[in-house]
């Protein structure tokens, strides 16, 4: 171990992990498992019981940008292992009956009291509508998206394959969402999201760039919030 650091979670101070071999990874397997057993994201969510680090970064939108409260239906697109769920169903009370969210994911994602989950993929032709029947009245108060297409390792292929992803998001809270409703969506800087930042200008009464602190200083990812959709 090595010197102490504060941590971005909770502000708990934690002594940095070294890996005790690196025998029989590669060279980012070895980065990554370092990030991980040092980030204090990742401790923190296992403390607190969340699925992923990335509860944080919703949490942290939520406060500032106040998107979820109790009563809400939100839709959680992309939603395994289920961090954003988690916090979303907490938020809108959706195990008390008040809220609702409904979550879908290509993988498997274990329950989550509140949570209706739908195993699909979000781009099939059948989504959209199983997702609507779910949602009572057929309407969303909230539409969220940590959706990502898995990484090549060549950047422009990446940003148009999540920009794809993302223009589909937009597509489907357009149709579901209510009057005022809200739209929170991962995306990638490169310099080709205006097309789709012009549309949701015209859809919603505000459109801007959030980056949470739980998003990683390093990591290309942006979210793009649209609130007070227009009917």
């Amino acid at each position: 171990m090595t010197g102490g650091r504060r941590s971005g979670a909770g502000g708990r101070r934690r002594l940095a992990v070294r890996l005790r071999t690196a025998k029989g990874r590669s060279g980012s397997s070895q980065r990554w498992l370092q990030r991980q057993l040092n980030d204090p994201y990742v401790a923190e969510a296992k403390r607190r019981g969340y699925r992923s680090r990335a509860a944080f970064k919703l949490m942290e939108i939520d406060a500032r940008h106040r998107l979820l409260a109790p009563g809400l239906r939100v839709v959680d697109l992309g939603a395994a292992p289920g961090g954003w769920s988690q916090v979303a169903a907490e938020r809108v009370r959706a195990a008390e009956g008040r809220g609702q969210v409904v979550a879908i994911d290509l993988l498997p994602m274990e329950p989550i009291p509140g949570v209706e989950v739908v195993q699909l993929d979000f781009l099939s032709a059948d989504a959209p509508a199983r997702l609507t029947a779910l949602l009572r009245d057929g309407r969303a108060d909230v539409v969220l998206s940590d959706m990502a297409a898995q990484g090549t390792g060549h950047a422009a292929t990446d940003h148009l394959r999540i920009m794809a992803l993302a223009e589909a998001a937009a597509e489907f809270a357009c149709q579901v969402l209510s009057p005022g409703g809200a739209f929170l969506c991962k995306v990638l800087q490169g310099g080709t999201e205006r097309e789709l930042l012009d549309r949701l200008k015209r859809a919603f009464a505000s459109v801007r760039h959030v980056k949470p602190p739980a998003s990683r200083a390093q990591s290309a990812e942006l979210y793009v919030l649209a609130q007070g959709f227009r009917s």
